[in-house]
């Protein structure tokens, strides 16, 4: 773990997904929110270094096509949280620092 948001790809997403405590931001280049959304990620990698924090570039083509299989999408950002490659919980739209906070200490770091 390095404190630091990941590019997640189909090429790195089964093994980033299999650690004990990861989130994935799903988002396009194009979308607002989503680019609001990057440093609320950043900090938060700061922040929680138990937790692999990654952003998969959904607009990049032939980066994700396995992933958009795996998942649909209605909303840009979607973010994922993951336990040992299990989706946890999902949550749409841009999450403020408090509320990813939560999500993290509630679901992914309780022993």
């Amino acid at each position: 773990m390095n404190g630091t948001v990941d590019d997640v790809s189909d090429a790195n997403y089964h093994e980033f997904t299999e650690a004990p405590a990861a989130v994935v931001a799903y988002g396009i280049a194009s979308c607002e929110p989503c680019q609001e959304y990057d440093p609320i990620l950043e900090d938060t990698a700061s922040r929680f270094s138990r937790v692999r924090i990654g952003k998969a570039k959904m607009h990049v083509p032939g980066r994700c096509r396995e992933i958009k299989k795996q998942h649909q999408f209605e909303t840009y950002p979607t973010t994922h949280f993951f336990s040992q490659g299990k989706l946890l919980i999902s949550r749409e739209g841009k999450l403020d620092a408090e509320e990813l906070a939560a999500l993290i200490n509630d679901h992914l770091l309780k022993s």
